[in-house]
């Protein structure tokens, strides 16, 4: 009691000197000992007095809480929330003090306080406290997320891309941050605002207004945010001054300016100003002044420490924060922003670790919560995320930030349904929330729904038409959609509002590449070179921009050349290939390989000769059918955009496919009949053999590992037939493919592996994940159950597995063998095998009977200090498995040929060919286990299927059945049969037949050259 009573008369004397900060420790104090809703009312109003206004609300809430009828804390909550610029929540907080006033008995005094607020403010809806000419806070304009989706990861990045991000420190500690989201394959960070303190400042916007940035040392959400694909190049533009640090500043200065005895309450104050106004050297000057009377000062160094983290001395702040915990161990909001300044750093634990500090002092405090779930969210620790950011909508329903980072991290963890709840939440607490607008969009998009994607983004450019990443985001999925002109249009908009948004120009430029205009795309591939980085994403995409100005300049010098001559395996140098395809530092190849010749003369003009499209009656039916063909490869998936260049590429590939296949077929069968007159004359007696078919490749785009006459030796004899006779190998029949999917989509680095050098001895391959740490991959996700079975399946019958040095690991002891069944994820799996591990799938040969080939290696690595794991499939294609599968396909296009060209050639009988289909679906399933290509082995495969359908008088008519992955039917079987079996049950009963393609003009002479390839891709758009 005693103790009691000395604190409350050391309490008046400390407010009789205006020495606040030191008298809200004491109420600390006797708030630990008895919590009296007066002492809290009386923090509340010290708070006041250091205009620490958060701090101020958040007091105030737990009086009301304690006794909804007192008017002290309406009154102060008000006042708060009038000095923060949120006039209509003063005014409503007013109200319902005042509502309570008019029901019971209350203090006239206070009565009449409220009803004097009320008059002020209504009328003119002026600031009660300073009033103010311009207010510039408008959460429409809070700053933008930057791009995963990564990659992708897929890669978007696309699934992927997930990646590696940087905090935007120079807005790291504002009291009010806005949320970003992950836009794209690459996770990003840029500041946001909060719902919980939206005038004391606001994120950056894209178009640069007018923005504030209030600092107070009880800030409130963090400015940390991420984002999956979409970097932002506004990250570093500084915030203008807000009216309320305006306000502050006069106040403050108006108090010191007539006395040259200031205290040190009214010091911190000022200082804290200069920090609101930006003026952070100054501040820091102010808080030094402090710190020589009292170094261990514990607002003072918090005001310093966020001063020097505005300026990017993050190791300084840190230092600050951490002497002010020293100093005042219970001091939650140094530990806050020490865990802040740690996040910037990229030091996720240690900054989890302070931010769960801080909420020991206040576990209630939605705002840390928040906090720490974005923290969560931007390490990828999504569960933590979800359960952080639920706990906080909870606690303030109305936190539209909170709903959006939400909305995005349960999109993260595969719960789509939720996700969209919660994006939708937010949206409906603010209508004109853009970056609400602009993540339920990429939502949509990363789920393939391109209708509901287009209507969030036009509804952000109605609220904000000068918003420039809404038009980026259309543009990325215009180009998604294969309408690149469309997505030429909306980038140029964006690029008009920020002129060195290097994630425009590099669409941009790609989109010019696509479709010809190489002029333009060079000139935007340099332009994204010159841009100055910012983050590891869009150094990321200046490689990108190196390489693929080199394949535009090449595929300019070949357009007006036969497309035959179109030939980058060939062409192009193998180090330039696998550095073009992992993404790495062009140095090398600079050094080391030949650079393309610039486009000279025509680039001087302005852009090559014009390819454009001479309309023919030849061509419309060609692309009319090829159209109609080609749409038959979409995958009916989330995740998978239809695209309509995709779709037309498929077409014409299959078309030549057919008509390139059906002469050969034609001469094969010619011999076929030569050889059955001649073994029935008693002329020849020939021996039953194969038929070999000698590559004409002329070294370029899939060439085999082995020699034609290897070839000939292993598989047949070439002694029958005349050496003049235009043949094709498996590899010359998915060239053609091949080739039209690199010209389709030239951003896309489609090679063959083989053509790779020292890498392809190696087993350069590709990777495909469907977890990625915590995150499920919305493409593949839907084949883990099936994938973890097969894996089972294997570890069961092999009894080994082996680590990352390919050493086995033995299954057979201590009865882990008998464990395997009971496992139903990676943890399970992990924790039996107890280190990271892969193993193989097998394919059983065709060829040769009895032989198990290689398929695909099932991956399980464990991921650092992220929780979760990869789990993925991965092909390596060393030179040995090559071989293998060389003769496998070889084999299997044997088949196809010996099944097509003897009595059923030329069969209009469905039955009759049903030889002809199982043989094709054979040498598909050897396909897409063999992935012999960088990427795009998936499309190939299905457009050779459908060519040689084609060829042999058969069209499929239907489509894929929705959640079925034909790549995936094939690499999840060990035996050809069985994915025979699954396949015919829908290619089938769509099947029929058909000899309409033959009359269709031939494709390799309708569009010759490489110019009019380009411009037939890129017509039905314009």
């Amino acid at each position: 009691m005693n103790s009691a009573i000395s604190e409350r008369v050391e309490l008046a004397k400390l407010c009789s000197s205006r020495d606040w900060s030191k008298a809200i420790r004491v109420l600390d104090s006797l708030l630990s000992q008895s919590c009296a809703i007066q002492d809290i009312c009386n923090r509340a109003f010290c708070y006041s007095q250091l205009e620490l206004h958060k701090h101020v609300v958040k007091d105030c809430d737990k009086a009301l809480q304690l006794d909804p009828t007192l008017l002290q804390a309406y009154i102060l909550k008000g006042r708060a929330f009038s000095a923060l610029g949120r006039k209509d929540d003063a005014i409503a907080v007013w109200e319902q003090g005042y509502e309570h006033a008019l029901r019971q008995p209350a203090d006239l005094k206070q009565l009449l306080e409220l009803e004097e607020l009320l008059r002020v403010a209504k009328p003119g809806k002026q600031d009660i406290s300073i009033t103010s000419d311009n207010h510039v806070v408008d959460l429409k304009l809070s700053t933008p997320v930057s791009l995963s989706r990564v990659p992708h990861v897929d890669g978007k990045l696309n699934e992927t891309l997930k990646y590696q991000n940087e905090y935007n420190t120079s807005r790291l500690f504002q009291e009010h941050s806005d949320v970003s989201n992950t836009l794209t394959d690459n996770f990003d960070t840029h500041s946001r605002n909060s719902d919980e303190e939206r005038s004391s400042g606001t994120g950056v916007s894209e178009k640069s207004e007018h923005c504030s940035k209030s600092f107070a040392s009880s800030s409130n959400s963090s400015d940390i945010t991420e984002s999956q694909c979409l970097p932002n190049t506004s990250s570093d533009t500084n915030n203008e001054i807000s009216d309320e640090a305006k306000r502050s500043t006069k106040f403050c200065v108006a108090k010191i300016s007539k006395t040259k005895s200031i205290s040190v309450d009214f010091r911190l104050s000022r200082g804290i100003a200069q920090v609101n106004e930006g003026n952070y050297a100054y501040a820091v000057s102010i808080f030094d002044q402090i710190l020589k009377e009292d170094p261990t000062y514990p607002e003072a160094l918090i005001g310093r420490g966020t001063a020097y983290a505005f300026q990017r001395e993050l190791e300084a702040a840190i230092s600050d924060f951490t002497k002010a915990i020293q100093s005042k161990p219970s001091a939650g909001e140094a530990w806050k922003r020490r865990g802040q300044a740690r996040a910037a750093l990229g030091e996720s634990i240690e900054a989890i670790e302070d931010l769960t500090k801080a909420l020991e002092f206040d576990p209630d405090s939605a705002d840390i919560l928040h906090e720490r779930g974005i923290v969560n969210f931007k390490f990828k620790d999504f569960d933590a995320a979800v359960e952080d950011l639920s706990a906080c909508v909870k606690l303030d329903e109305n936190n539209k930030s909170a709903y959006t980072y939400l909305g995005m991290a349960l999109s993260s963890i595969g719960e789509y349904k939720r996700a969209e709840e919660a994006h939708l939440k937010s949206i409906q607490l603010d209508q004109s929330f853009l970056e609400a607008w602009a993540h339920l969009s990429q939502f949509y998009q990363d789920l393939a729904n391109s209708e509901k994607a287009f209507k969030c983004l036009q509804q952000v450019i109605q609220i904000d038409g000068r918003y420039a990443k809404a038009y980026h985001l259309r543009g990325l999925l215009l180009h998604g959609m294969g309408e690149h002109r469309k997505a030429i249009k909306d980038l140029s908009i964006g690029l008009s509002i920020e002129n060195l948004n290097i994630e425009c120009l590099y669409l941009r430029a790609s989109c010019y590449h696509a479709i010809g205009e190489y002029a333009d795309a060079v000139k935007d591939y340099d332009s994204a070179l010159d841009v100055e980085l910012d983050s590891m994403e869009k150094f990321v995409l200046q490689c990108l921009a190196f390489y693929q100005k080199e394949i535009a300049l090449y595929t300019a010098s070949k357009a007006n050349s036969e497309f035959s001559w179109f030939d980058i395996d060939g062409d192009i140098d193998p180090l330039f290939k696998e550095y073009w395809c992992k993404r790495l530092h062009p140095k090398n190849v600079c050094e080391k390989v030949f650079r393309q010749p610039p486009l000279g003369d025509s680039l001087k003009k302005g852009k090559l000769k014009k390819q454009d499209m001479a309309i023919t009656k030849h061509k419309t039916a060609l692309l009319l059918a090829a159209d109609s063909i080609g749409k038959k490869i979409q995958y009916n998936c989330p995740g998978f955009l239809p695209n309509r260049r995709q779709h037309r590429m498929a077409g014409l590939a299959a078309i030549e496919i057919a008509q390139k296949v059906s002469k050969t077929w034609r001469s094969l069968q010619a011999d076929w009949k030569h050889s059955n007159r001649s073994s029935k004359s008693g002329k020849r007696h020939r021996r039953k053999e194969r038929i070999s078919l000698a590559s004409q490749n002329r070294g370029g785009a899939g060439c085999s590992t082995s020699s034609s006459s290897e070839t000939s030796a292993s598989y047949g004899s070439t002694e029958d037939r005349s050496s003049s006779r235009p043949m094709m190998s498996w590899q010359d029949v998915y060239s053609l493919a091949v080739k039209w999917r690199q010209i389709s989509e030239p951003c896309d680095p489609v090679v063959w592996v083989n053509k790779l050098s020292e890498e392809f001895n190696s087993g350069f391959g590709s990777h495909t994940p469907m977890v990625l740490g915590q995150a499920k991959v919305v493409r593949y996700f839907p084949n883990y159950e099936r994938t973890l079975n097969v894996a089972k399946t294997i570890m069961r019958d092999k009894l080994f597995v082996r680590n990352k040095s390919d050493e086995p690991i033995d299954l057979s002891k201590m009865g882990k063998s008998e464990n395997v069944e009971h496992a139903n994820s990676c943890d399970d799996l992990y924790e039996l095998v107890g280190e990271d591990f892969w193993l193989a799938t097998w394919c059983n040969s065709t060829a040769f009977e009895g032989k198990q080939l290689e398929g695909t290696r099932i991956t399980l690595v464990k991921m650092g200090q992220q929780r979760g794991y990869d789990f993925a499939i991965r092909t390596p294609c060393t030179p040995s498995r090559w071989e293998e599968f060389d003769a496998e396909m070889t084999v299997a296009w044997e088949a196809i040929c010996n099944a097509y060209c003897g009595e059923t050639y030329g069969s209009t009988d469905f039955n009759a060919l049903e030889s002809v289909r199982e043989a094709i679906l054979r040498m598909t399933y050897y396909w897409y286990n063999f992935m012999p290509l960088s990427r795009g082995t998936s499309a190939v495969g299905f457009v050779v299927l459908l060519g040689l359908l084609l060829a042999a008088n058969m069209e499929f008519a239907g489509s894929i059945p929705e959640g079925v992955q034909v790549d995936w039917e094939a690499i999840l079987n060990f035996d050809p049969n069985s994915f025979m079996d699954s396949i015919k049950s829908w290619l089938y009963p769509s099947m029929k037949i058909s000899t309409s393609w033959k009359d269709f003009p031939d494709v390799a002479s309708t569009f010759a050259t490489t110019g009019s390839v380009v411009a037939a891709l890129s017509s039905y758009d314009d």
